[in-house]
């Protein structure tokens, strides 16, 4: 099993400084679709989810000059984690107050539904931080190889479609779809390193 990665100390310090935008485009951009996807997991719809987004993205930016991992219990990416899943459950209890009707039933079947193990609530960031790693990744090395490569791999690497059919339907070699399989995975695998050492 691999170690999830951490967040780099030295993004963290940039981000202190509100004005360094490069910073702060690098921690969305690997944020953002994590923090959506988990939101979006716990029932709250689209435009709900990127409301608590904004918050928790505003939380970090009012917070982080605070931020001392030496007195702090454990991860950023934990802190992180607590800070998404209160602003979660105060946004429920404020929609619960708002919609009288809804009788209070409805938000507790959605606290229910909030991880309360701390260890599958960090599995379940974690996977979907490597999804986004993964995506970053795919889509540098698909720019980075020729189309016929990127099928070949995507046809048996993704699809699951056997290179024998693959070689068929794409005109290659069954040979060249294998090593075309292998190259890919290799960059892939040295891309999604390189993205990890970033986060």
């Amino acid at each position: 099993m691999t170690q999830s990665p951490t967040t780099r100390a030295s993004l963290l310090l940039r981000l202190r400084d509100s004005q360094d935008h490069e910073a702060w485009v690098e921690f969305v951009s690997l944020y953002e679709p994590v923090a959506f996807r988990l939101l979006r997991r716990h029932g709250l719809q689209d435009a709900d989810a990127r409301e608590v987004m904004q918050e928790l993205f505003m939380a970090v930016s009012r917070s982080i000059d605070r931020w001392d991992p030496a007195k702090e219990r454990g991860s950023f990416r934990g802190w992180l984690r607590r800070v998404a899943r209160n602003l979660v459950i105060n946004w429920l209890k404020q929609r619960d107050r708002r919609v009288t009707a809804a009788g209070g039933s409805e938000l507790q079947l959605m606290l229910d539904q909030l991880p309360e193990d701390a260890a599958a609530e960090t599995a379940e960031f974690d996977q979907e931080l490597r999804r986004v790693l993964f995506h970053q990744a795919a889509e540098r090395v698909q720019r980075e190889v020729q189309a016929t490569t990127w099928q070949a791999f995507w046809e048996t690497g993704v699809l699951g479609t056997s290179p024998a059919e693959a070689a068929q339907k794409l005109g290659m070699q069954v040979g060249a779809v294998r090593v075309a399989k292998c190259r890919v995975l290799v960059r892939l695998q040295a891309a999604v390193n390189e993205l990890e050492k970033l986060t």
